[in-house]
């Protein structure tokens, strides 16, 4: 199995930065995204991105708001992505000092691709998502 892992700091409160990555029904259409679907509640709710290469359906598998963590699952290796077995868990967490560090980390086996360039895929996601917490809060 192949790790990416994405830690990175933002200037803003745990809370605030949960309110926004701890959202698993937060992601909208926009660039290469062109619609997505909920269905369900909590732990076990899927979610389905569609993309004009194909859809990636996402599960919901652990969801700790006190800990401000949660874990996801993909369960469609069809999918236009290059993993296959693939989990992730983001975990948001207060430094004590205003800021909060961001740890997002996903397994899988790269499908279709090496592993250095299905790791770089992965990260960029990630960094992309962490990044877009970091505008909305920060400016």
């Amino acid at each position: 199995m192949a790790q990416a892992k994405v830690v990175e700091t933002i200037d803003a409160s745990a809370d605030a930065v949960w309110q926004i990555l701890g959202n698993f029904k937060g992601i909208q259409p926009g660039p290469g995204i062109d619609a997505v679907v909920y269905e369900g509640e909590g732990v076990g709710m899927t979610r389905t991105i569609s993309t004009s290469n194909g859809d990636v359906v996402e599960q919901l598998n652990v969801y700790e708001p006190e800990a401000r963590q949660f874990a996801y699952a993909i369960t469609n290796d069809a999918g236009p992505l290059p993993f296959a077995l693939y989990s992730a868990t983001v975990a948001v967490n207060d430094n004590g000092d205003g800021t909060t560090t961001v740890e997002w980390t996903g397994t899988f086996e790269p499908k279709g691709v090496d592993e250095e360039t299905a790791v770089k895929f992965a990260t960029g996601i990630y960094t992309r998502a962490i990044d877009g917490a970091r505008t909305a809060l920060t400016g």
